[in-house]
This record gives C-alpha cells, structure tokens and sequence, in this order.
C-alpha cells in the first residue's frame, strides 16, 4: 500500500493558513453575543476547525477524502460568515478580508488535492 509521507503536514501552506484562519474565527466570534453561543458561533468554530484538522493522513486516499471534506467546511464557513455579516455581527470589511483567505484557501486545497495521485 502506497503512504503519503504527512508527517511534515504541518509545513504545508495549506495547511499554516487554515490554522490561523481557525483561530481568527475563534478571537471574531469571542465578540459575539452570547445567544448565538450554540448557534453561529459554534458552527463557524466547528466548520474552521474542521478545515485545519486531520491533516496527517495514512494513505493518499484518505488525504484526498479529508481535503474534500476541508473543501466543503470552507464553503460552510463562508455561508456562515455572510449570515454573521448580513445580521451585523461582523462588518462588511472584516468579512470581506475572511472571504479572501477562504477563497485562497480553497484553491490550495483544490490544487492539492488535484497533484496527489490516488493509490491504486
């Protein structure tokens, strides 16, 4: 069985950026009101923890299944994002600034995804 080497996971750019995207979403939603404790706020934590996680894969295959999934958590977080901005808990900037990295982000992890080849 073909193993990815992802013991250095954590020197992929992708992978650097999704972290400290994760933990803007933490210090943005700290300021959010404390109704939306269970709601937004946990699911935008959720969403960008899950993006950054997992990284260290055992085989190509389920590499390539976590960057889908990752994939995925970044279009939910940006959905999540823009109800935040559209209920005025974040402004207009502050979500524009997160939806560029998200959309970086989100190639990375395409093109990734992409250049590894899938065991056979």
């Amino acid at each position: 069985m073909n193993t990815f080497k992802t013991q250095y996971y954590i020197d992929l750019k992708v992978w650097k950026r999704s972290i400290f995207l994760a933990k803007d979403i933490y210090v943005l939603t700290a300021n959010f009101p404390n109704e939306e404790r269970f709601g937004l706020t946990s699911q935008l934590g959720r969403a960008s923890v899950s993006i950054a996680e997992g990284a260290e894969r055992r085989s190509v295959k389920d590499l390539k299944r976590f960057l889908d999934i990752s994939y995925r958590s970044l279009c939910e977080l940006e959905n999540q994002l823009c109800l935040s901005n559209l209920s005025k808990l974040i402004g207009k900037e502050k979500f524009q600034s997160l939806e560029i990295e998200i959309n970086e982000i989100q190639k990375m992890s395409y093109a990734l995804m992409n250049s590894i080849k899938t065991e056979k």
